[in-house]
């Protein structure tokens, strides 16, 4: 299964750059996203930038291969701003490559070819494969837009994309182990224990069992944080969600006073608050 050395966790890890952090891990799930057959790990060299962090974020893996530049990336919760996640960090990473270079020379700087990828295993329902495009984000659309990035979205949970999870063994036991951690922590109603329940089942049953073996107690840690962030954000995002719809309420009450279809006695008893209340709250500048 590649090199299961000990690990060291940085900034942020997550379980899925801790598997992936070797370049024979990295060239089986290269092989399985382009359907190629590479057998040197050797080819492969890993670029990716120690202190390039966007966001409270750092990209999972970015690798040198036959002349084109992958950049991976593992996504617990959908995000459609990938394409400019990745064109901030594809810049740094084209710096870095060509920081011996001149660029005011006649001579034509060569690039290796750009590939993105998102691997997506979060639970809210997508299809098996899509595409994110920078131009999405534009204000005014185009037909033909003057620049682009396309990342490729692979959807890995175990029902959605079965070809890529039975060519690519580690991505597959990966998966189950995080399918086991889900149904435990439904079960169990403590990720602390359901982390640990998962663990001790997947070394019994011989998925990723030399890993987690070896990575027992981070492995744990580091699945529990996982889990504690996605659902933290997904408190912040409902949190902000509410804001918006108060702001929202507020404006609209506001309207209707000016309107004279309703008395400030009536918008400040549905409101439920003073006046001085209402027009802050509709002044108020959220996330949403």
């Amino acid at each position: 299964m590649g090199n299961l050395m000990r690990v060291r966790r940085n900034h942020k890890d997550t379980l899925f750059r801790m598997l992936f952090s070797t370049r024979e891990n990295l060239l089986s799930l290269y092989n399985a996203v382009n359907h190629s057959h590479y057998t040197d790990p050797k080819e492969l060299e890993i670029v990716t930038l120690k202190n390039a962090v966007y966001m409270n974020m750092k990209n999972d893996q970015a690798f040198l291969l036959d002349m084109q530049l992958n950049l991976y990336e593992h996504q617990s919760t959908w995000n459609p701003n990938m394409p400019l996640r990745f064109l901030f960090y594809v810049a740094k990473e084209y710096q870095m490559l060509v920081r011996n270079q001149t660029l005011y020379a006649s001579a034509l700087v060569e690039l290796p070819t750009p590939h993105f990828v998102v691997f997506y295993n979060g639970e809210k329902e997508r299809e098996a494969e899509g595409l994110l495009k920078l131009s999405h984000s534009f204000m005014q659309k185009t037909e033909h837009p003057e620049l682009e990035l396309l990342v490729k979205v692979l959807n890995i949970n175990l029902d959605k994309n079965l070809e890529i999870l039975g060519t690519c063994r580690l991505l597959k036991e990966y998966m189950l182990l995080v399918h086991k951690i889900r149904r435990y922590a439904i079960e169990y109603k403590d990720i602390n224990q359901a982390a640990e329940k998962a663990v001790t089942e997947c070394i019994d049953e011989n998925i990723l069992a030399e890993f987690l073996r070896k990575n027992r107690a981070e492995a744990i840690e580091v699945c529990i944080f996982e889990y504690d962030e996605k659902r933290e954000t997904e408190l912040i995002r409902k949190a902000e969600f509410a804001e918006g719809e108060k702001v929202g309420e507020a404006k609209i009450l506001l309207n209707l006073i000016e309107k004279g279809i309703l008395t400030k006695e009536q918008a400040l008893e549905q409101f439920g608050g003073t006046y001085e209340d209402l027009e802050k709250a509709a002044l108020s500048v959220t996330l949403v």
